[in-house]
């Protein structure tokens, strides 16, 4: 019987670029190129079929049909996690061989405010956070105050740093208040975790977890006090090995990925205020020194194994 095809499946409006990258780790551990499908088509209101084909699954979408039972599935914007859900749910009824099939998952790492109670829940060290909805003024006043004046804002959903700010000042809450109004967006203020190097530049680090081990960490340091410590907002990124992370933070990772019931993920922390998680990530950038071989080929590998 003739191999089964791997189908990458991913959001093909997304600029992000993961999609080549795991297409070359595919070719390089199957030495084919896999099926490429277009996620949007199995979200809702998309043609996408999924039915079952004796022990395997078939995907069909537009004038696509393929047998398959492995998906790779990655390159879901955030915003458009919980209309691809029904996918989910059908991907992992079939028995696909899948790491992207868990919906409930998606949604803990994705929506900030649900990442937050899981990790109350199950103690995992983070930034005092409170989470809004529309807030009054003075609801969020009294949270800033009470966070201690010093905080940083960003919305319930989002990515690349985008919507987050520093604030320290009322007027600076206000402004901030009001743009996530106009946008129509939850958001949230976190106390800030002091993480300074000591010329004052910011630096926290993301840990790539897959399967309960680290599989890449980098550091990123940020010239701009009052800018998130992204690479798109002009911070720097260094490649570490394992053992270059501070003391507990590979553990810490670990922990945080398992808070939310994510196989993979990649995890921003920072070493100070006694270790801190900010946010986990449900398909993290590679990165474009060694990304290929430290992310896309385990992450690609995992799918191929034996069950």
């Amino acid at each position: 019987m003739a191999p089964r095809e791997l189908v990458l499946m991913t959001d093909h409006s997304s600029t992000e670029g993961s999609r080549e990258m795991l297409v070359t780790a595919a070719r390089t551990l199957t030495g084919r190129d896999p099926v490429q499908m277009d996620a949007r088509h199995f979200m809702t209101g998309g043609n996408g079929r999924i039915t079952a084909d004796g022990d395997g699954l078939l995907l069909e979408a537009g004038q696509l049909t393929v047998t398959t039972d492995t998906v790779l599935v990655y390159e879901i914007p955030p915003h458009r996690r919980r209309h691809f859900e029904d996918c989910q749910r059908l991907l992992r009824a079939h028995g696909a061989r899948s790491l992207g099939t868990d919906g409930q998952a998606w949604r803990a790492a994705t929506e900030k405010d649900r990442t937050t109670e899981c990790f109350v829940r199950d103690g995992i060290a983070h930034m005092p956070t409170v989470a809004f909805s529309r807030p009054t003024a003075n609801e969020a006043a009294e949270a800033f105050d009470r966070l201690g004046r010093d905080v940083w804002a960003r919305p319930t959903i989002g990515m690349g740093g985008h919507d987050v700010f520093h604030i320290t000042t009322h007027p600076q809450l206000t402004a901030a208040a009001r743009h996530y109004a106009t946008a129509g967006e939850d958001w949230l203020i976190s106390r800030d975790a002091a993480n300074f190097l000591p010329d004052g530049r910011r630096h926290q680090y993301r840990v790539v977890v897959l399967g309960g081990r680290v599989l890449r960490a980098v550091e990123h340091i940020q010239p701009d006090p009052d800018a998130p410590c992204n690479e798109s907002r002009g911070a720097v990124s260094t490649l570490l090995h394992e053992e270059d992370l501070p003391t507990g933070l590979a553990e810490l990772a670990i922990s945080a990925t398992k808070s939310l019931g994510l196989p993979f993920a990649g995890v921003d922390l920072a070493a100070e205020s006694g270790g801190v998680v900010f946010e986990v990530n449900v398909h993290p950038m590679f990165g474009t020194v060694r990304g290929l071989e430290t992310v896309a080929m385990p992450y690609t590998a995992a799918h191929l194994q034996p069950a």
